[in-house]
């Protein structure tokens, strides 16, 4: 009797799972479906019915985002920005990371609170005294040399984007490379490898999870930022979600919906590439296997 109503209720349990899942799964494919479709209609399709299927691909609506609305000079600048963001992220925060979780040394508890204490800062609060210091700065620049370049600045941008991310990344990081046994490094030093060969040879391709699942979050926090491009970027070089924002509200008053939606695809296409590139790596355990004798 009571394993029948374990088994009743483990039943109830996985239906709930299953409906909760489908339920998730659908509210998110079909607006992106729409958002694909819609791009591909012509302007007169959209005052019939919302869920019509276009009755052919209308690619005109491409063209005319990425002539008239200039979005493949955003798609390009978005591309810029956020590879090298992520490579100066990388770059800082894979040794740093490294070294927090598997060294001990004076001060390593400090810079662990302090690593900490960014992840309760909110970007959207310090975009402005970030803005004014780049602008003063530009000022001082001017005065010198005649020419201010931190300002609509891609590099710059890039460079704040992963400042800005540092924390979290660092916090992930060092949290997975803690898990790791030892065992692997004292194999390593009798070897006779370094520090650097180690990190490298070692711990790092045993953090590689960890490191895709970074790569994603930020690829996304990067490509989709909006409040940070639009201030540091006031006069060119502006991003995609900027570029976006422009074309909605440019086609909106010419009630031309589909450059507008052909804008979007080329926003979300992207990441969904990306996604389907390390959806394997996502998947995967992150535990690491024990040491073999």
């Amino acid at each position: 009797m009571k394993d029948s109503k374990e088994r009743s209720t483990d039943a109830l349990y996985k239906l709930f799972i299953y409906v909760a899942l489908i339920t998730l799964a659908v509210s998110i494919v079909i607006p992106v479906a729409w958002v694909f479709l819609a791009a591909i209609k012509e302007n007169v399709e959209f005052y019939g019915s919302p869920w019509s299927l276009p009755h052919g691909f209308h690619f005109q609506n491409f063209i005319e985002a990425f002539q008239e609305a200039r979005m493949g000079e955003y798609l390009f600048n978005s591309i810029m920005v956020t590879v090298l963001a992520l490579f100066i992220l990388l770059v800082i925060a894979l040794p740093a990371a490294y070294v927090l979780s598997r060294f001990s040394f004076r001060g390593n508890k400090l810079l662990n609170m302090i690593v900490k204490a960014g992840l309760f800062i909110n970007v959207s609060y310090i975009t402005v005294p970030i803005f004014l210091m780049l602008l003063d700065l530009d000022m001082g620049l001017k005065s010198l040399i005649d020419n201010g370049f931190l300002l609509n600045n891609r590099a710059v941008l890039a460079l704040v984007y992963a400042a800005t991310a540092l924390p979290f990344t660092i916090y992930l990081l060092s949290s997975y490379f803690q898990t790791l046994p030892s065992d692997f490094e004292e194999a390593a030093s009798i070897d006779g490898a370094g520090y650097y060969r180690t990190m490298f040879s070692i711990m790092l391709p045993m953090a590689m999870p960890s490191i895709v699942i970074v790569i994603l979050f930020n690829f996304l926090l990067f490509w989709n930022e909006y409040i940070m491009a639009l201030t540091l970027m006031p006069g060119g070089n502006q991003t995609l979600p900027v570029g976006l924002l422009n074309l909605m509200a440019a086609e909106r008053s010419a009630v031309n919906y589909g450059p507008m939606y052909a804008g979007m695809v080329i926003v979300m296409l992207p990441t969904l590439i990306l996604y389907i590139i390390v959806q394997k790596r996502l998947t995967q355990g992150m535990t690491v296997g024990g040491v073999k004798g």
